[in-house]
């Protein structure tokens, strides 16, 4: 690979990307790129599916270090964060996010969301996809507004003393929207991918009920709802306006989040959640349809992502006066607005992958123009670095997260881009043959934490994307 860098001309100027030879970040110094995984032994899970996937991609990458990694980090969920078990003849898979025992219903469907594909070719796999979506719809029944949960009751969590509905089977209980729409997007792709209904029993039909009950309370046409969160904290980004239930909003058919991504929101409508919920909303009806008969709850639900969709299209859709026809980040129906992206898992970068519009839809092109540019107060520009950073850690220093730039190199067709874009998150690993949560820019040995699961199966799902678009472009 070129060791080139994307240097960016300001959004004042002409808004095209270019290639400049400059260099370069610390080169690996060892030869041999011995493998990180745990000993076969000490592994949580394993799959002969995946492993014949690490098989083959380490031949077809040429770079030496790039395989080294896909091999580290594809299998890294399975090898150290799933607990699986089998009760009753049910499956139930636990799958914590790394270095925090915890669940997060997000995380664990981005995590395991790599390995669906080969559901088909691995019974020991796909019984444990079914052991998460059953997990997931347990989680959502004891309670639809939380994000994390424990693998047990004993544990104690950090947060037990939050000021909200705290259950003993909580790690976390923040109301963001997505929570819920990866459960929603995990079942589906597991239906589409293997056509096994087995999982859609009537538990897992009372929680699906259950969160369109939950989408459609925050909506809140007719009160606030039932959900509050206070945190004791002196951090403003744990704090939510007017006692717990956000600041002020015109009812206009977007849902209302108090949390995305760990951190409060502004402004209650978080724009990328509510895209998500139209996708994720009509796959639900789908299933309501065609698996469960139930074409009541089905047509609930389009009717819901119809109001979203709506409400979407007339006040988070903005006029920027560089960029033109836009999304906010955050608005509030009154004509307040947000601009700012998250690292994570949907932002407004990654609207294509999670399908909530093309990738040459020209409001997302003049979004991503915004976000890769000086504009947008979370885009991190080092010397021989960038990309975007998050609302999770304040500056100083700014960060810069590799899940923005895996989602980034999956949401372009200019393969110079996309070379970029490997080259950094290859850089980023600064030896451990592991993918971070965060560094700073141009020097990825100051890192914050080392075991975080996700970006390392997202790294690897990366891989997979490129390999098949491209056959020839990382060999």
């Amino acid at each position: 690979m070129n060791r080139r860098v994307f240097a960016k001309q300001t959004a004042l100027g002409s808004m095209g990307l270019a290639l400049t030879p400059q260099f370069t970040l610390s080169q690996t110094t060892f030869k041999d790129f011995v493998s990180k995984r745990p000993p076969k032994k000490e592994r949580l899970f394993t799959s002969k599916a995946i492993e014949e996937v690490i098989k083959k991609v380490k031949k077809q990458l040429k770079d030496p270090e790039l395989a080294w990694l896909f091999e580290n980090c594809f299998p890294n969920t399975l090898d150290t964060t799933v607990f699986y078990k089998e009760e009753k003849g049910r499956s139930l898979s636990h799958i914590i996010t790394g270095d925090i025992n915890a669940m997060w219903l997000r995380d664990s469907t981005c995590q395991v969301w790599p390995y669906v594909p080969f559901a088909n070719k691995d019974e020991k796999l796909r019984k444990m996809i079914v052991g998460l979506i059953n997990w997931q719809a347990d989680c959502v029944l004891v309670d639809p507004y939380a994000n994390a949960f424990k693998k047990d009751k004993s544990e104690v969590s950090q947060w037990k003393d939050d000021l909200t509905d705290m259950k003993d089977e909580l790690h976390e209980r923040k109301w963001e929207i997505n929570s819920l729409l990866f459960v929603i997007r995990l079942a589906y792709k597991y239906w589409k991918t293997t056509g096994d209904t087995a999982p859609f029993d009537a538990n897992w039909e009372n929680a699906m009920k259950l969160i369109y009950q939950t989408l459609l309370e925050q909506q809140r046409f007719d009160n606030l709802g039932p959900y509050t969160f206070m945190r004791e904290t002196t951090q403003a980004n744990e704090v939510i306006a007017n006692n717990g239930y956000g600041r002020p909003t015109r009812k206009i058919g977007m849902i209302h989040a108090t949390h995305r991504q760990d951190d409060a929101c502004v402004f209650p409508f978080y724009v990328p959640d509510n895209l998500m919920a139209v996708v994720e909303l009509k796959h639900l009806a789908e299933m309501f349809k065609t698996i469960l008969n139930n074409t009541t709850y089905a047509e609930r639900c389009l009717k819901v992502a119809d109001q979203i969709d709506s409400a979407i299209k007339e006040y988070a859709i903005i006029e920027h006066k560089v960029f033109g026809k836009m999304y906010a980040f955050e608005v509030d129906g009154f004509g307040s607005q947000l601009l700012l992206e998250e690292s994570t898992i949907p932002n407004l970068m990654s609207l294509p992958y999670i399908e909530a519009c093309d990738i040459n839809d020209p409001v997302y092109q003049n979004t991503r123009k915004w976000l890769l540019s000086e504009w947008n107060p979370k885009f991190v520009k080092g010397k021989f670095t960038e990309g975007n950073g998050s609302t999770h850690y304040f500056e100083p220093p700014k960060r810069i997260w590799p899940l923005s730039t895996i989602s980034r190199a999956l949401t372009t067709d200019d393969k110079e881009e996309i070379m970029f874009c490997v080259e950094q998150i290859k850089r980023s690993n600064a030896g451990t043959g592991f993918i971070h949560e965060s560094y700073l820019p141009d020097h990825p040995e100051d890192f914050t934490r080392p075991w975080f699961s996700w970006v390392n199966t997202y790294f690897g799902e990366m891989i997979l994307i490129l390999l098949e678009k491209y056959p020839k472009l990382l060999s």
